[in-house]
């Protein structure tokens, strides 16, 4: 079953590296657990799911819009916005050094956390040897409750900033 508005986000923790401006840009942190009930209580998020690192439309499009959309999400009073997923946290951070989201989007890895199967949104991408992977989402969490999600299965139409803040 697909997760709905109204339904609560399921509790897992991604694996991210925690953004830290003075970091030697070849250094490989170990990337630690980002539990989403703990860290996403009280507050409003935007979680927003690529079905791959360094993949054409999230690279020039998904993360870079979300960049560039950072502010109007602050001002609708967005405490948090996550990218995530299914590559592992290295590359995640590795991406996020590569789109420079410096401290902007926490770029999380599913890290293995059942978090794509939970809300019923994965991708099997194994004929082109991907595996299985999340479909293009966002999600709207406001002290976790879901209050918008957004599928798209080609393209930024649902998933994207425009759709994300029109729902805020």
């Amino acid at each position: 079953m697909t997760i709905s508005v109204g339904d609560s986000l399921p509790e897992v923790n991604l694996t991210y590296v925690p953004y830290e401006p003075n970091r030697d840009p070849m250094a490989c942190p170990i990337p630690i657990k980002y539990n989403l009930q703990k860290e996403l209580k009280g507050k409003k998020a935007v979680i927003f799911a690529i079905p791959g690192a360094f993949t054409p439309l999230c690279s020039e499009q998904h993360v870079p819009a979300f960049l560039q959309k950072y502010d109007e999400l602050k001002n609708k009073s967005v405490d948090v916005v996550i990218c995530t997923a299914a590559n592992d946290g290295f590359v995640m951070y590795a991406f996020g050094q590569h789109m420079d989201v410096k401290d902007k989007i926490i770029m999380a890895s599913e890290g293995g956390s059942g978090f794509f199967e939970k809300l019923g949104l994965t991708l099997d991408l194994t004929a082109m040897g991907l595996g299985i992977r999340s479909q293009r989402f966002a999600l709207i969490v406001d002290d976790l409750k879901v209050t918008y999600v957004g599928v798209d299965p080609s393209g930024l139409d649902h998933s994207g900033p425009d759709a994300v803040l029109k729902n805020l």
